[in-house]
């Protein structure tokens, strides 16, 4: 403080001594020492407008102070989290910086941003600023509030209902906006040409973490899901499935199917071959996750993917449910991850036409159904 009076006390006997000189040319030399250019940051004072004596007092103080301004409160790039509260004031600010040591003079500071009418501007939210920062760059940064935002993950496996249900709980996005833009929204996407009509975004929504503003619009999130699949299915992975001969509906909706079963991501390729091989050979695939997924949530067990029984693959009558109908169902089940993807297009060369859970999440695979009967003698005990 007593280093700041005594800097004035000069200032001040050096503005007396040059008197008349200094207020005649002092808008000159206010207009050329506060430019952007040496600030960062454009005067607010239009050239037309006549500046009061006040204005120009504080404008030769800053050019007096200039080096200060210019010079970082330290060489420390450690960031520094900055919270300006809703109706604070532009001194309190200041004195916090300085408190901070992220400006050597918080008054100073406040001179500054007043004389650039910053100090209006200046928006409640928090902040990411660096000892090392100038003033200015300071000045400039606290007009720009972080917008904040939360970390969305969306585990491989979920049904699209599963991710609604989420994201209504943890009050990021309304979960009946979500579900309505999943059934019935318009994206525009190369991956979704080959969609059947009227049919849902059930499967492509990737299973990823996103990072989205707070209460987000479902649209954004499901065009950020959309898109991260369409860059993840690479040209090389879509060329592999025409070579399959099958679509990418198809190959996401047996990869969802290969997600749900498949509890090692080492036996994704070889679960992934037991269903081809099936389809080769029209057997019907008879997956308990589609099963699963016809029944939907189960509110005796306040599930989503509740066990089926025996009596259930007849019962659940569906087309989803692979033990009643042959092929593919309609749709995905579920939204795979990469790895089950892959293992679509890529699988296990094997004659392996069944698989049985040995109940440590692997399984125990089987070409005749003779075998398979022995490995339920084995593991179904």
């Amino acid at each position: 403080m007593v280093k700041n009076i005594l800097r004035f006390l000069v200032f001040l006997s050096a503005l007396v001594a040059v008197g008349v000189i200094i207020i005649g040319s002092g808008w000159f030399v206010l207009s050329r020492g506060f430019s952007s250019d040496s600030t960062g940051v454009s005067r607010p004072i239009e050239e037309e407008e006549s500046p009061s004596m006040k204005d120009i007092f504080i404008g030769l103080y800053l050019q007096y102070r200039q080096n200060d301004l210019e010079q970082p409160a330290s060489y420390d790039d450690t960031p520094v989290t900055f919270v300006i509260e809703p109706g604070e004031s532009a001194a309190t600010i200041a004195a916090r910086l300085e408190e901070l040591g992220l400006v050597t003079d918080g008054e100073l500071f406040r001179m500054f941003i007043r004389y650039h009418q910053i100090d209006a501007k200046l928006e409640a939210g928090e902040y990411e600023l660096r000892p090392n920062m100038t003033m200015a760059e300071i000045a400039e940064t606290l007009q720009h509030a972080r917008i904040e935002e939360v970390a969305v993950t969306i585990p491989e496996g979920w049904r699209a209902e599963q991710i609604a249900q989420m994201l209504d709980k943890e009050n990021i996005i309304d979960g009946d906006e979500f579900m309505a833009l999943v059934r019935g929204g318009k994206f525009d996407y190369s991956l979704l040409q080959d969609r059947p009509a009227e049919s849902s975004l059930e499967g492509f929504l990737f299973p990823e973490t996103y990072r989205v503003p707070a209460q987000a619009e479902a649209r954004d999130l499901i065009e950020r899901m959309l898109s991260t699949l369409d860059e993840r299915f690479t040209p090389e992975m879509r060329q592999l499935a025409a070579e399959r001969g099958m679509t990418i509906y198809e190959v996401i909706t047996l990869a969802s199917i290969v997600e749900r079963e498949a509890v090692l991501a080492e036996e994704q390729p070889i679960i992934a071959d037991v269903f081809l091989n099936r389809l080769e050979q029209d057997m019907y695939l008879r997956a308990d996750p589609t099963v699963q997924y016809a029944k939907g949530y189960d509110a005796t067990t306040g599930q989503w993917w509740a066990p089926v029984s025996v009596e259930e693959w007849e019962a659940v009558d569906s087309p989803y449910n692979t033990y009643l109908y042959p092929g593919l169902p309609p749709g995905p089940i579920c939204s795979p991850g990469l790895s089950a993807i892959r293992a679509v297009l890529e699988p296990a060369d094997t004659e392996y036409l069944f698989f049985l859970a040995k109940g440590d999440g692997s399984h125990a695979f089987a070409t005749t159904y003779e075998e398979h009967l022995q490995n339920q003698e084995l593991y179904q005990k």
